[in-house]
């Protein structure tokens, strides 16, 4: 045996032939190991490195950011991926994907609600018994005052048109307005075009023809009912409609049609009307409905006997679950609330073709904002209120997904595509990433 070492510590040691060991052991005629041997021993030493070389998978939930934030400051969430806070008189954005700040802006009075459309923070102070405080408009994009209105500034779905509008303050979700609807230029906040508005009117959006955009239905407590252009405020049609309690919530637009409730003489009705002509397309009764939602491509009706789910094509009743008691969509999603526990509870992430219960959400609480395209957050309390686990609800799973614990105290959450933003108890605003298994 001889030992050699090289400009190091590097040690060779030769053992030789003096072990006692066969010749053929050293230099053997055929082999010595089973066929099976070799590949199996490979299989196993690439299985070992790769299980030693590969890191541990990130965390279900990890903070991405966190904010000294007061119990009354607000925040809110843009669909371009950024947070929207205001405390300590600064008005900031950050962006959710890696917690970096975009801009800050001073901002000395406070207000009770951030909100964003045509590229612009909409920002209205609280007023108390103030009168009107008007609405502030700041750059999205850096943070820039831009300019101030009378009266709130609101948008329609589907569309960017900035439309000032006069609430009538008994309507409760300002939808009802007086006066005039203005158009407003999103740079300078001039008044592009003008709709009077004689005495008061439910304002909402309505369908335009395919392959175009929202239009503007002003439903007057005259009955009738207008549709305007939003690019231009041009009148394109208007008809009577039948007596109805023209609140903010009837009419509605549902399975692609505006849907009014209204009394007659043989009892309750619900009505469609085609949302661009305003012709009457069917009437059926209304039973105790209370409320017109959409429900995918069909129209639902809620109230104390449940919820029915009416074809848009004629009216006729497809589906009916008596325990339900609303229907809200969050996203491309749908959700059923009403169980034994109470009536405001979640049931399930549910097919709104069909009825069907998709997910079972009993015990569950929603989280606002949307998760993403196919799925919601939602948290529980475990272990006698302890702990609050954060879970994932999506279609292909009977029942949510556990990601993490929060930690105590923490509330007040909004979720977007991969990111979770709470309020916890320390009195921090944090950014939570989150990740569900693959």
């Amino acid at each position: 045996m001889a030992a050699e070492t090289f400009g190091g510590n590097t040690v060779i040691i030769d053992l030789g032939l003096a072990r006692g060991e066969p010749d053929e052991y050293v230099r053997p005629v055929r082999s010595t190991m089973p066929a099976w041997f070799a590949p199996v021993l490979l299989a196993a030493i690439v299985l070992l490195s790769s299980g030693a070389s590969a890191a541990p998978p990130p965390p279900a939930l990890s903070p991405v950011l966190s904010l000294p934030f007061g119990p009354a400051d607000p925040f809110t969430l843009t669909g371009d991926g950024d947070l929207l806070v205001q405390n300590y008189g600064m008005l900031s954005s950050y962006r959710l994907a890696d917690g970096r700040l975009n801009w800050q802006a001073g901002s000395a009075s406070p207000t009770f609600r951030l909100r964003t459309g045509g590229n612009l923070v909409l920002m209205r102070p609280w007023s108390g018994n103030q009168g009107d405080p008007g609405t502030t408009a700041v750059s999205l994009t850096s943070g820039a005052a831009q300019w101030r209105r009378s009266g709130n500034v609101v948008t329609i779905p589907g569309s960017e048109v900035l439309l000032a509008v006069s609430g009538v303050r008994s309507s409760g979700s300002g939808r009802r307005v007086q006066r005039h609807v203005d158009a407003l230029d999103p740079v300078g906040g001039t008044t592009r075009w003008q709709v009077p508005v004689p005495s008061t009117a439910v304002l909402m959006g309505v369908p335009g023809p395919a392959g175009s955009g929202p239009r503007m239905l002003l439903m007057h407590d005259s009955r009738t009912a207008a549709v305007h252009d939003l690019d231009t405020g041009l009148l394109l049609t208007q008809a009577e409609l039948p007596p109805a309690d023209y609140a903010p919530e009837n009419p509605a637009v549902a399975g692609g049609l505006l849907v009014l409730r209204h009394p007659t003489p043989a009892g309750r009705m619900v009505s469609a009307f085609d949302p661009v002509t305003l012709r009457h397309r069917w009437s059926r009764p209304a039973g105790y409905a209370y409320e017109v939602n959409p429900c995918g491509p069909l129209i639902c009706l809620t109230g104390p006997d449940g919820v029915r789910a009416l074809d848009p094509d004629g009216g006729a009743q497809l589906w009916s679950r008596p325990g339900w008691r609303s229907i809200e969509q969050r996203g491309a999603t749908f959700v059923a609330f009403g169980t034994p526990a109470g009536e405001a509870d979640p049931a399930g992430l549910i097919d709104p073709v069909t009825g069907q219960v998709l997910v079972d959400l009993r015990g569950w609480r929603l989280v606002s904002g949307t998760g993403g395209e196919d799925h919601l957050l939602v948290t529980r309390l475990v272990d006698s209120g302890s702990r609050t686990m954060v879970a994932v609800a999506a279609p292909g799973g009977a029942h949510p997904e556990p990601l993490a614990d929060l930690p105590a105290g923490t509330g007040d959450c909004q979720s977007v595509p991969d990111r979770l933003v709470c309020r916890e108890s320390t009195g921090d605003l944090v950014v939570w990433a989150y990740r569900r298994e693959d």
